[in-house]
């Protein structure tokens, strides 16, 4: 027999599914509360007895992907068996091919980031930038990583809403996204 909280979890993990698949199609504007509840099969409020307004399950949702996202690159780093400078790559490469493939919800992961100076605590473990800063300072000497982990973040996400906005011309900048990350890390000093 289901207990009531398992039925509750049950349809809140149905409606974040059904709110992120809107999200995907159709941007911000497209996840209403209204819309979520009626996609997920249950009663169109039924979204209001989960989330108190849009704004707490666009959060949901960003929280959501970002620990996905973490849990993806702590894989890498965690299990890899590559070099340092190849792990660093595939780690990389997990924002770069979210943007690419779902760019509503990583344009909404960039506004509701559950981490930066204005957060005093994470509820996203593996913290994503800790990650980073870890394959960084496998490639480069300790006392540097710091600030090339710094460099390598903010160049990413650069590349990243470049592509997403159309800015990054490859025939302008003989570069596409992949070769400027290649770059970039052929660059790192090393160990």
């Amino acid at each position: 027999m289901t207990t009531r909280a398992e039925t509750a979890a049950a349809t809140r993990r149905a409606l974040l599914r059904t709110a992120t698949a809107l999200l995907d199609e159709g941007g911000v504007d497209a996840v209403t509360l209204r819309a979520v509840g009626s996609g997920a099969g249950v009663s169109r409020t039924a979204a209001y007895r989960h989330f108190s307004d849009k704004e707490e399950m666009l959060t949901a949702i960003s929280l959501a992907a970002w620990e996905e996202l973490a849990g993806q690159i702590h894989e890498i780093a965690a299990h890899s068996v590559l070099p340092p400078a190849d792990a660093l790559r595939e780690a990389i490469g997990v924002p770069v091919a979210l943007a690419r493939n779902r760019p509503n919800l990583y344009r909404l992961m960039l506004t509701r980031a559950p981490f930066g100076p204005t957060v005093t605590s994470s509820d996203v473990e593996p913290r994503p930038p800790d990650v980073l800063l870890t394959l960084v300072g496998r490639v480069v000497p300790p006392d540097r990583a710091r600030p090339f982990a710094g460099l390598l973040l903010a160049a990413v996400h650069g590349i990243a809403d470049l592509e997403l906005n159309g800015y990054l011309d490859t025939e302008e900048w003989n570069a596409d996204g992949d070769q400027l990350i290649e770059l970039l890390i052929r660059t790192l000093p090393t160990r």
